[in-house]
């Protein structure tokens, strides 16, 4: 009976966000919350959930504060001269643009938001695209992809949510993945190339004095400015009409700046915002690799690094207590909305865990896998997580499905921390699925059918997560 009502809990949480009748948040809270009380346990809820929300503080102490972090450092324009060194580096050779959309959208995406990475690279490269017409499913499809591999990051969503769900660091589950996914970025870079090649053969190469030069009446475009993770996360959620919405704002880092023929056009950030901070950029460039190295490093936790550099960037930028008050306002909503998340999540696996749910579903899951295929979890995991987290959203896969795999794997030998790190290689996939509200905003900024994107990049994702996939077992980490 558990094992049903188990799989019942699951599959009426994906179906009630897939079809939006309800937030993930809600979701999280008050379905297994129901579900409690259907299994009989229901005055025990509360202990589950605070067993949960005290083993989920960390996790959700290191979102939130990375948010702040990383949206100061766009705010202050650190991530303008990597902008503007692509775009130089561009030429408009179309080969070197598809590649600099590649670099661009994986260096932004350090921040850990997918609405501010497609943002800032579609408002950079957008006007090359045009000029030179180039398809701009290739710059949608690159973007994405890019984006996807960057997302693993820890505080990027899928590697807190697999930390969260199975109760283990998010370190422990990323860092060792690193050469797995560093193989994956050069794999995606790769790709830009050859699909570089291939717009150069099509629509060969101009010099950038060509590719500025004024079209008559050109068509009114928006540069938009990368202000914050909160701002664009809001424009994500608003999904396909969200997108159109944003391209007629820029959002609290700036005004936006029309489209025309100059070399200025190519900077993709508004260069007059009024957060920028061009004296401190060099503390702030330091301050960023120091706090990576030491991540990387393992220091200090995640947490405890993300929340002295958050104070220190805001002190050190914004010395006044008004201008630190607006730059954490501007990144509030997209911090309140994921460490909501984490901390509904402890109801949750709360109460999966708890009742007893998850065992009996990965006891029947062992029985159904055949024996031969146990001892290979890992790799089950991977496969699995490529149909899984682009047909659902990662909330429903990391939260409903994950456990029951990492228990059938420890059933068979394979350590929870293995089966995690695999569950993340289908993210490259997952950045295009059409769950996803960041990629509304990407295919609309650079109006683009969102059918033609999901079939020009499905088949390259696919081959991205697979490289990962093979990376990390060719390095044993999976």
């Amino acid at each position: 009976m558990l094992t049903i009502l188990g799989f019942a809990m699951i599959a009426t949480f994906l179906v009630l966000i897939m079809m939006k009748k309800m937030s993930p948040i809600a979701a999280l809270v008050l379905i297994p919350a129901l579900f409690c009380v259907f299994v009989g346990k229901g005055a025990h809820l509360g202990d589950y959930v605070i067993d949960g929300v005290s083993s989920l503080a960390p996790t959700a102490a290191m979102l939130m504060f990375a948010i702040v972090y990383f949206g100061v450092m766009i705010d202050v324009g650190l991530f303008d001269p990597i902008v503007r060194a692509i775009l130089k580096f561009c030429k408009a050779d179309p080969m070197r643009v598809v590649v600099g959309t590649a670099l661009l959208a994986a260096i932004v995406s350090l921040d850990g938001d997918g609405s501010t990475t497609f943002m800032i690279t579609v408002s950079a490269m957008y006007p090359l695209y045009k000029r030179l017409k180039m398809s701009l499913v290739v710059m949608t499809g690159v973007a994405a992809m890019a984006n996807g591999v960057m997302n693993t990051l820890p505080w990027g969503g899928p590697t807190a949510r697999a930390a969260t769900a199975l109760k283990v660091d998010a370190t422990d589950i990323f860092v060792p993945m690193i050469p797995a996914l560093a193989v994956g970025l050069l794999a995606v870079v790769a790709l830009s190339y050859v699909l570089g090649l291939r717009e150069r053969r099509r629509v060969g190469t101009l010099t950038l004095d060509e590719a500025l030069v004024r079209e008559p009446a050109p068509e009114s475009e928006t540069v938009l400015v990368g202000a914050g993770a909160g701002a664009n996360a809001g424009a994500g959620r608003g999904g396909a009409g969200g997108a159109d919405r944003s391209q007629g704002s820029a959002g609290s880092g700036g005004s936006g700046a029309a489209d025309e023929a100059s070399g200025d056009d190519f900077k993709g950030l508004d260069p007059n915002r009024p957060t920028l901070r061009p004296k401190l950029y060099w503390f702030n460039a330091l301050l960023t690799v120091a706090l990576l190295t030491a991540m990387i490093m393992e220091l200090l936790p995640i947490p405890v690094l993300f929340l002295l550099g958050a104070a220190l960037a805001l002190t050190v930028n914004f010395p006044h207590i008004p201008d630190q008050k607006a730059r954490i306002a501007a990144h509030a909503d997209n911090v309140l909305n994921v460490s909501g998340m984490v901390f509904a999540a402890a109801v949750f696996t709360g109460v999966l865990t708890g009742t007893g749910m998850v065992d009996h579903m990965a006891n029947w899951l062992v029985d159904t896998i055949p024996e031969g295929m146990g001892p290979h979890m890992g790799l089950v995991t991977g496969l699995l997580s490529l149909p899984l987290t682009y047909f659902m959203s990662n909330d429903g896969f990391y939260f409903g499905v994950l456990p029951v795999l990492a228990e059938a794997g420890q059933a068979h030998g394979v350590s929870t921390l293995e089966i995690a790190r695999a569950s993340i290689v289908g993210q490259p996939l997952h950045m295009s699925s059409p769950l996803v509200p960041a990629v509304y905003v990407l295919v609309g900024m650079a109006k683009v059918e969102f059918g033609d994107h999901t079939r020009f990049v499905v088949k390259w994702a696919v081959l991205t997560s697979l490289v990962i996939l093979a990376a990390g077992i060719l390095f044993g980490i999976i």
